[in-house]
């Protein structure tokens, strides 16, 4: 299993609380869109969760297919133009919340590409 760098965890830890997730459901049609989200340092997995979260697509797709991306980036700056970010890829897991309606999805760290983070 890959883990974050210095530099990634510092970046995930940032200001940064808006991401991308992308799954896809049992048939591989794909689906991306924005989410919430937070490192989880103790069990080193990206957690993606949202009001009434476990009613969502993204859940269902997770349940259907354990396969996710997770994208964590902005900008460091316009002029010049520094694009930097976190990727993640890994094995998904929709989890039910305790009242059947809320939950969150654990991504699993299989592989991390990262740019712009340093200098």
């Amino acid at each position: 299993m890959s883990q974050f760098s210095e530099s990634e965890i510092n970046y995930l830890l940032g200001e940064r609380r808006l991401a991308r997730i992308a799954t896809a459901d049992a048939e591989g049609m794909p689906h991306v869109v924005p989410v919430g989200w937070r490192y989880e340092a103790d069990s080193g997995v990206i957690l993606v969760s949202g009001r009434d979260f476990a009613a969502t697509r993204k859940f269902r797709n997770v349940q259907a297919n354990p396969q996710a991306s997770i994208v964590i980036d902005d900008l460091a700056s316009v002029d010049p133009w520094k694009p930097r970010g976190v990727m993640v890829e890994g094995r998904a897991e929709a989890v039910m919340g305790s009242d059947g309606h809320e939950g969150h999805i654990r991504i699993s760290l299989d592989r991390i590409v990262s740019w712009g983070l340093d200098g």
